[in-house]
């Protein structure tokens, strides 16, 4: 028998406030959940949220999730098949040619969608070639991003670094790396944030008021 000690989601001041809420609120609360996923997060944004919330899963849901992903994607699994043997086989003669430029490389929209392809379609275990594409993902530089970069190209950027630094086929030490030059990547791509207006001290200004006497004539 498997025993398994289920973590407790919610706590009791939360169920009160469920039940306060109603069954209206609760629905309305998720449908925005949705909204904000679907509409208001990128690519990248929604794969790593999504990888967050599966870390936060039991291995009994996590299990019963795998096969609704494995139904899933049991529906394209006929066209994919191709590129999935690519992405997962290495050239004749060992790890492939070392690439000329990374950087130039991923500038060019092609280099970058079939980079994305690969990584999405990378078995989980194949450490060679997730050694390979490793190498086509270099620290940023002034020229990475370039400083027109495109809203398309920052977005596609931003979704191969990430990808990477979830992926388990990559070793630790690569996905720290990986992680360390998205964190890069963002700062150089996304605006910092506007430090908060703080208010300039008031000027103290002395009011000097003038005393004026007034002397009253002498008599004769």
């Amino acid at each position: 028998m498997l025993k398994m000690k289920l973590p407790q989601r919610k706590s009791q001041q939360h169920r009160q406030q469920e039940a306060a809420a109603g069954p209206g609120e609760a629905l309305l609360r998720r449908e925005s959940v949705y909204e904000w996923f679907g509409l208001s997060l990128g690519p990248a944004r929604r794969l790593e949220f999504a990888c967050g919330l599966l870390g936060l899963c039991n291995p009994l849901e996590l299990r019963f999730l795998g096969a609704c992903l494995e139904d899933l994607a049991r529906r394209d699994c006929h066209y994919l098949r191709e590129p999935e043997a690519r992405a997962n086989s290495l050239p004749p003669g060992g790890e492939g040619p070392q690439p000329r430029d990374p950087q130039a490389e991923l500038r060019e929209p092609a280099a970058r969608a079939r980079l994305i392809v690969h990584l999405a379609l990378l078995g989980s275990e194949n450490r060679e070639a997730a050694a390979r594409l490793f190498r086509f993902l270099p620290a940023p530089t002034p020229g990475l991003p370039a400083h027109d970069a495109t809203p398309q190209e920052r977005e596609e950027l931003l979704l191969l670094y990430t990808m990477a630094s979830l992926h388990p086929a990559f070793s630790f030490h690569q996905r720290h790396t990986l992680r360390a030059r998205l964190e890069q990547l963002r700062a150089a791509l996304e605006p910092a944030p506007s430090p908060p207006h703080t208010p300039s001290p008031p000027t103290e200004v002395s009011d000097t008021s003038t005393t004026v006497h007034t002397e009253s004539p002498s008599a004769g």
